[in-house]
């Protein structure tokens, strides 16, 4: 015993610093306490990656360590987001028979009639813009609601425990697929730990219970199905992805050149039909119009973290003297559209080293150009980077949270040159590595 702790003392006392720091994120850390929140998260994301470091031979330590931090906050009530209120709503609606796409909780409460027992403690919980709008969330993501909501009864701290194990779950099953595709395309299997041990990931998936996670978990096994040749079972996956969440929509485009044009219409056809099956049992016209208002909203409406349209912002505030986000998201919408079409004729799509590499820009650029950045949304290019030679969204991950500073004030306000620093460190690492792999590349060609 004393032979074990003198060879790996540093590792565990980075590991026990690490425990202690999401415990006290998980169960000591108000959102508005900017500075404790930056610490926590600067300080885990140094001690994360020199554990990774120290261990990277050692898989088994690695993954244990990245269970055990996320079993810490097994039982906490997140404290940077309020969207659980709305899964948990979401999901007791579906236990009593009732579409969840049909009406806001703001108009359930506005009636009079509550849909549920308890109704009034989520309600109050989630935040005002949750109340007032309809439901985006897909129907597999609402199939783990209700399951967490079954599960949980009444108790919004068991539903909360629920929702956590599955995304728990959903992570180990990211460490699986996602070995065995880094074995295959001769990258370091550690590398998954990339992504695993990244406090980004531990504390906005597990600690905040963003699904992302679990959509992630089905979009790396459609890939690594992919790459084994079978692309039926593949698209039943990345049919599964996209009714978690609908992000990887937009990497569809990018498997052409691997499938060859019969087999991708065949498997956009599979993916369509199966989608449709999740989505069938809530169709209706007020269905339609719900959701897809809803998803308009983030391009019209909604506005936090932003980097190429906040500029473009202020440009239209100087020329036409007031906010022409209604017009800017549409458009910005548009040139990330073009700009994934233009990348699925690439040739480098054809095998998965460039598609991996092509999906990690596709989102890239999705965010780049986004209205709305919140730290989560990040781990979808976080996960696709570890398959890649680029480590730029790893020093994002750390410098997205900068953004919590909006909380810290009463009106939840931007600072602007808060954001302007996240961003040009980001492009400068980005801008670098590029030209740094590019120059490479060509010296071999």
């Amino acid at each position: 015993m004393k032979k074990f702790l003198s060879l790996h003392k540093i590792p565990l006392l980075i590991f026990l610093s690490c425990c202690a720091f999401y415990l006290a994120f998980s169960y000591d850390l108000e959102r508005t306490d900017f500075f404790k929140l930056l610490s926590l998260w600067g300080g885990l994301f140094v001690l994360s990656y020199k554990f990774f470091q120290l261990q990277r031979y050692n898989l088994k330590i690695l993954l244990a360590a990245a269970i055990i931090f996320r079993l810490l906050f097994l039982f906490a009530i997140p404290n940077l987001s309020q969207d659980f209120y709305r899964f948990i709503w979401d999901g007791r609606l579906l236990l009593e028979g009732i579409n969840p796409y049909l009406m806001t909780p703001a108009e359930y409460f506005s009636s009079g009639d509550l849909p549920f027992s308890g109704a009034q403690e989520l309600y109050e919980g989630m935040s005002s813009l949750s109340a007032r709008n309809p439901t985006n969330y897909p129907p597999l993501n609402q199939l783990f609601f209700a399951l967490a909501a079954l599960f949980g009864g009444n108790s919004i701290l068991t539903s909360v425990v629920w929702l956590r194990i599955f995304i728990i779950a959903a992570d180990i099953g990211i460490f699986y697929f996602g070995r065995k595709l880094l074995r295959n395309l001769k990258f370091p299997e550690s590398n998954i730990f990339l992504y695993l041990l990244n406090p980004l990931v531990i504390i906005e998936l597990t600690g905040n219970l963003h699904f992302e996670g679990v959509m992630l978990f089905f979009l790396l096994a459609a890939l690594y199905i992919l790459q084994c040749q079978k692309w039926l079972f593949s698209a039943l996956f990345f049919s599964c992805s996209i009714a978690v969440k609908l992000i990887p929509l937009i990497f569809l485009p990018l498997l052409f050149r691997r499938l060859g044009w019969k087999r991708a219409l065949v498997y956009y056809a599979a993916t369509g039909i199966i989608l449709l099956l999740f989505f069938l049992p809530f169709l209706s016209g007020a269905f339609a119009e719900n959701f897809f208002s809803s998803i308009n909203l983030w391009f019209q409406k909604f506005e936090f973290n932003a980097s190429i349209y906040y500029l473009i912002r202020w440009i239209g505030y100087e020329v036409e003297g007031y906010n022409i986000i209604g017009y800017a998201g549409p458009a910005l919408a548009g040139v990330v559209f073009v700009s994934i079409l233009f990348m699925a004729i690439l040739k480098q799509n054809q095998e998965m080293r460039g598609l991996l590499t092509s999906m990690m820009f596709g989102m890239v650029i999705y965010l780049l150009l986004a209205t709305t950045v919140h730290p989560w949304y990040l781990a979808t290019p976080l996960l696709l980077s570890v398959f890649t030679r680029y480590k730029f969204v790893q020093v994002w991950s750390l410098m997205v949270a900068l953004s919590y500073f909006a909380y810290s004030q009463p009106d939840y306000e931007e600072n602007l040159w808060i954001i302007a620093l996240e961003y040009v460190v980001i492009f400068g690492v980005m801008v670098y590595e590029v030209i740094k792999f590019q120059a490479t590349n060509s010296k071999f060609q």
